[in-house]
């Protein structure tokens, strides 16, 4: 497993130290789950083998947030609050912008503790008719006024309000938070003071249907399941530190709910959800929307692209998973994601072990 040297940045705030260190280890380092997928190769398809449809028929545009997008993708929050985040949030922001896709900032935190980092978040010029969405985390939202957070929304010009559960991350990091109480208690209270819709997302280790559910009712506009598989913000944790956390991370490194599993477990729902958590192709994101999800997140992928080449190889990226999706459709007869969603699916038997045991607890609760 490699580690990264840490830098050192003399007189840094250890908020922005921390998103640096994140940066680097994501460009650099093994960051995935090592011992978990997120079981969407337990989801097959029913091959149509004349779909009676022209590719040109297609479309892919849905609905989010009171606007039309080309396609059901989103570039999931990464990063802010250091000046190397400015140039990438930009730059995917513009992506986002001219592919018509939503996009994410990475945890406010930073910028809500000095003001002086707001800029490495304020992209809204650079997209300025798609979604955007801004993030904190529950603990910090727990300690903050509504009119606290509403500002932060504004100075970035967001939609919504993404707000992220990473207990299992903040256990490992030294400095992380420990107290976790009162998280339903501050979701009801933004729901009804904050303005703009709250989105409440996990951060890689999935959100269970019976705590999906709780959400929803509180009044929660979409629910980000965030399965593990993908990016282990545990195992980043783990990596840039040594000693206990260190231990702790590897131990804990593929601890979650796999993505699809979280998302079966909520096929058939009324809950509005949002997929992310190891989504790495259109194939994936065609998985996922058709366990019912309405929108797709990535953000590994997209990174790691940017990072090889810039804003060309990123978007590149991006059309390839448009383009994949597209034939995902094409080949299960589908003219639609709403007609994606109604196809048959082959489930297999690790999948439905989770179902098993996920459904199981819900009618505990």
């Amino acid at each position: 497993m490699s580690r990264v040297k840490k830098t050192s940045h003399p007189a840094v705030d250890p908020v922005e130290q921390r998103k640096r260190a994140h940066l680097e280890l994501c460009e650099k380092a093994e960051v995935e789950h090592p011992g978990k997928t997120t079981l969407l190769e337990e989801i097959d398809f029913v091959h149509n083998a004349l779909p009676e449809l022209a590719l040109e028929e297609i479309t892919l545009t849905t609905e989010f947030l009171g606007k039309t997008l080309a396609a059901p993708f989103l570039i999931t929050g990464m990063t802010g609050g250091a000046p190397e985040a400015y140039a990438i949030n930009r730059d995917l922001a513009s992506i986002a912008e001219q592919r018509r896709i939503a996009f994410g900032l990475g945890s406010q935190r930073a910028m809500h503790r000095n003001r002086d980092l707001a800029w490495t978040y304020q992209v809204r010029k650079f997209a300025p008719s798609t979604v955007i969405l801004a993030n904190i985390g529950i603990t910090q939202a727990a300690q903050t006024p509504s009119s606290a957070l509403r500002e932060l929304v504004e100075a970035v010009g967001a939609d919504a309000l993404c707000v992220h559960l990473n207990p299992a991350q903040e256990l490992i990091q030294p400095e992380g938070d420990r107290d976790f109480r009162h998280g339903y208690a501050t979701i009801q209270r933004l729901v009804s003071e904050l303005g703009v819709p709250v989105i409440v997302k996990e951060t890689g280790c999935g959100i269970s249907p019976t705590i999906a559910r709780r959400l929803y009712d509180l009044g929660a506009r979409y629910i980000d399941i965030s399965g593990a598989g993908g990016t282990s913000w545990v195992r980043i944790e783990g990596l840039r530190n040594v000693g206990e956390a260190a231990r702790l991370g590897a131990q804990f490194a593929s601890w979650g709910i796999p993505t699809a599993a979280a998302l079966l477990a909520l096929r058939g729902t009324s809950i509005p959800r949002i997929a992310s958590g190891g989504l790495r192709n259109g194939l994936d994101a065609a998985k996922a929307l058709a366990l019912g999800a309405e929108l797709c997140g990535m953000a590994l992928p997209v990174l790691k692209a940017y990072t090889a080449g810039g804003v060309a190889e990123a978007d590149a990226f991006l059309s390839q998973c448009e383009s994949a999706l597209r034939t995902a459709l094409l080949l299960t007869g589908s003219a639609s994601l709403e007609e994606l969603r109604k196809q048959p699916l082959v489930v297999g038997p690790r999948l439905q072990g989770w179902l098993e045991a996920l459904t199981q607890r819900e009618r505990r609760n």
